[in-house]
């Protein structure tokens, strides 16, 4: 099937007919009184309408396992349960800062050490020690949309017994599948596309690997950070639209991008590709598209706030991927756990805007954007 078919399709409630499979909302499951066995016995450990969520997850990935969380986060911090005590992760300089924060503040207390590389790209053999046990990937980056050879890291990590971890929040499966190119395990905040419309949180987990798959089942079990049956189903119903909405939200991006450039108010603009040829040769190999988010920094002597207050349709908020455009300021918001230094090794400078592009019609977006810059100018 293709995905927008297995969006649609891949659940069926073969037990009624039903086109929208029923919601189970109990906590707890009547087992069998001689054997003491049934399928579901307490709904952290395992729910029917998550475990439907779950196969879908799996089923758009390519994957033989999904997991549901209560939260990105909470799928970014299982992703990286299996490392222990001694063990090191590299991770890009401009990783997410709620990633930066639980790496630099959380893992260091069970023993594990967080290494940031200012270019993921130029990973080399020289960089792993024998305590290297993972690569944590954003491709790509967050805010700074730089690539990452998924291919080549993969090869690399593997080659040292490294696990590869790719958050894919940025493309979903719909547009970049990591686990094909080689990775271990890939995460995603659910809350941005998969959800798409900036009412709920949630995060997933998909893998290939068994043994992985039992340790990411034993955190849901363990900590308990897992999706309610009600956010499940919404999910669930949410996936259906996603290569719809995002068809719609990449080329209202890519316009933007083009528009942006040609401006002499925009000292700069980020996007999939556009660090270097050799980056955008990369992307354009394991991707197939750019996706709907872009950063950009106001020219000299432009009023950055001004900008932003006068913009009528991107709010101003945190997050990603959903319907409505999305507008903020990565250093004060997404990245403020990070230090001033670590903002700078990594790219991100004040004055740097990040845009999720919702599927708004796109010459709204575009006098908005003018109405915006002009008022910056004044």
């Amino acid at each position: 099937m293709h995905i927008q078919t297995a969006a649609v399709h891949t659940l069926k409630d073969l037990a009624h007919g039903a086109v929208v499979p029923p919601v189970h909302l109990s906590s707890t499951f009547e087992l069998d009184r001689a054997s003491e066995d049934g399928q579901y016995a307490y709904q952290r450990g395992a729910n029917p309408t998550r475990a439907q969520l779950e196969t879908v997850l799996a089923a758009l990935e390519g994957a033989a396992h999904g997991f549901a969380f209560a939260s990105g986060m909470a799928a970014t911090a299982a992703s990286l349960s299996t490392l222990s005590v001694g063990d090191e992760i590299l991770l890009p300089a401009s990783v997410y800062g709620g990633t930066y924060r639980f790496v630099d503040l959380v893992l260091p207390g069970r023993g594990v050490t967080g290494r940031f590389v200012d270019d993921l790209g130029a990973l080399s053999d020289a960089d792993f020690t024998p305590a290297t046990r993972a690569v944590f990937v954003e491709t790509p980056a967050n805010p700074t949309l730089r690539i990452t050879d998924l291919r080549r890291i993969s090869e690399l990590a593997h080659r040292h017994g490294a696990l590869v971890i790719v958050d894919n929040t940025f493309m979903t499966p719909v547009l970049q599948r990591p686990l094909e190119l080689g990775a271990d395990v890939v995460v995603q905040s659910a809350t941005k596309y998969l959800a798409g419309h900036s009412d709920m949180l949630a995060g997933v987990i998909t893998t290939n690997d068994d043994a992985l798959a039992d340790a990411f089942h034993l955190s849901q079990v363990a900590q308990g950070g897992v999706l309610a049956p009600q956010d499940s189903f919404r999910l669930i119903q949410s996936i259906k639209t996603l290569p719809l909405r995002l068809e719609r939200q990449q080329q209202n991006a890519e316009a933007i991008v083009a528009h942006l450039r040609d401006r002499a108010d925009i000292a700069r603009v980020r996007y999939p590709g556009s660090h270097s040829e050799e980056e955008a040769a990369v992307h354009a190999s394991q991707a197939v598209g750019g996706g709907a988010v872009l950063s950009f920094e106001l020219a000299d002597g432009l009023d950055r706030v001004a900008f932003l207050q006068a913009l009528r349709y991107p709010a101003y908020a945190v997050s990603l991927g959903g319907v409505e455009s999305l507008i903020c300021r990565p250093a004060a918001m997404t990245h403020e756990a990070m230090t001033d230094e670590a903002r700078r090794a990594a790219g991100i400078s004040e004055e740097l805007l990040r845009l999720s592009v919702g599927i708004e019609d796109l010459s709204d977006l575009l006098e908005d954007l003018d109405q915006a810059l002009a008022a910056a100018a004044r």
